[in-house]
Formats: C-alpha cells, structure tokens, sequence
C-alpha cells in the first residue's frame, strides 16, 4: 500500500511539473486556430486590420507544431530516473494528449486556409501554400527550438532574428534540420488531415441521417 501510495505521490508531481509548460504552450498554439477562423471563415474584406491580423497568424503558426519537439522532454524525464510505469501510464499519455491537440490545431488552421483560397477561386494554390506554411513552420520551429526565440521576438528584437535567419538559411547544419522538419510536417500533416476530413464527413454524414428521419 505505501508503495502504491508513493507512486501515486511521484505521478502526481510529475503531472503538476509538466502542467504549466503543456498549458502555455497549448494557448499559443491554438492562437493561430482562433486567427484561421476570423481570417478565412468570418472576414469577407481583406481590410488593414485583417492583413495586420494575417502577419499576427503567420508569426504565431509555427507555434502549433511546435509541440512535436515537446516530446524530448519525456526522454528527458525517462532519463531522471523515473520508473517505467510513470513514463508510461503518465508521461507518455499527458504528452500525446498535448502533441494531438497542438498538431490537430495545426491541421484545422491550415484547412482553414485552404477553406478560403477555394472559396476565392484559388484552388490550385492550395498545395502551394501549404508547403509554404510548413516551410515557415520548419523555420519557426528551429528558431524556437535551437535558437529560444518567440513569436513576438518579430517586434521586440527584429534585428537579432532577421540575423539569426540569414545566417541559419545560409549554414548546412540548420538548414538541414528544416528540410526534415519540412518533410516531417507535410507527412504527418496530410495524415492528421485525412483522418480530421473523415471525422467531418461522417459527423456531417450521421447529422443529414439524423435530419432525415426526423422529417419522415
């Protein structure tokens, strides 16, 4: 019993400690979520206000997919000494959860987008300005990941991140770590989105059932 109780007690710390991170760090990723939807949903006139709202949805993005690189600090609490039943029965779950929301807000934004270029007429650019949502994406994760900016450094230190970009776009190594991290969110994005299309379809699917039945 005290053993079960010490575990408890260990679980319960472990939870608490990565709380805080996990909860910070799903409010800005689901910024760029809430922006997707005045941007390309509700607002009909591309206005200052909604071109200045559009540069606050591109520095935010990366943001949303940037929790994937959250997942180094299970390996980093695995590596703490912590048992195998606390990495697996509360780590590991607390993290997915997170990951799944924060990658899910990533997928739901930039369907968004899609959303509002097939409503322009602009279908064909919908794949383009996917890949180049990623690539931004790529970018923001290193510079957050390797380098500690945020999204706000655009306006508090412009100059420290407009040198940080060129040198990194310019040196093998980071450039290399985007390309994977490229290559990475557009797999993982294209099956997230299927999956998330599906979900609709059969929610849109069961409600016209439902519809039906109550007008026969």
């Amino acid at each position: 019993m005290s053993k079960l109780i010490t575990w408890i007690e260990i679980a319960l710390k472990v939870l608490k400690k990565g709380t805080r991170r996990i909860i910070w760090n799903s409010f800005l990723a689901f910024i760029p979520l809430a922006l997707s939807f005045w941007l390309f949903r509700l607002s009909n006139r591309r206005t200052w206000l909604w071109w200045a709202i559009l540069g606050i949805f591109l520095a935010f993005l990366p943001n949303a997919p940037y929790v994937l690189t959250d997942t180094i600090h299970v390996i980093e609490a695995a590596r703490r000494g912590y048992s195998v039943w606390v990495v697996t029965l509360v780590l590991i779950p607390q993290y997915f959860i997170f990951i799944l929301a924060g990658f899910e807000a990533y997928v739901l934004s930039l369907m968004n987008v899609g959303y509002y270029l097939n409503k322009q007429g602009l279908k064909k650019y919908i794949f383009p300005a996917e890949l180049s949502l990623h690539l931004l994406s790529a970018i923001g994760i290193y510079l957050g990941r390797f380098k500690r900016f945020n999204s706000w450094d655009f306006i508090t230190q412009p100059d420290e991140l407009a040198i940080s970009v060129v040198n990194d776009l310019t040196s093998k190594q980071p450039i290399f770590v985007i390309f994977i991290t490229l290559i990475i969110l557009t797999i993982l994005y294209w099956l997230v989105k299927q999956v998330t299309l599906s979900i609709i379809f059969r929610i849109r699917y069961a409600k016209s059932l439902h519809q039906q039945l109550l007008n026969e």
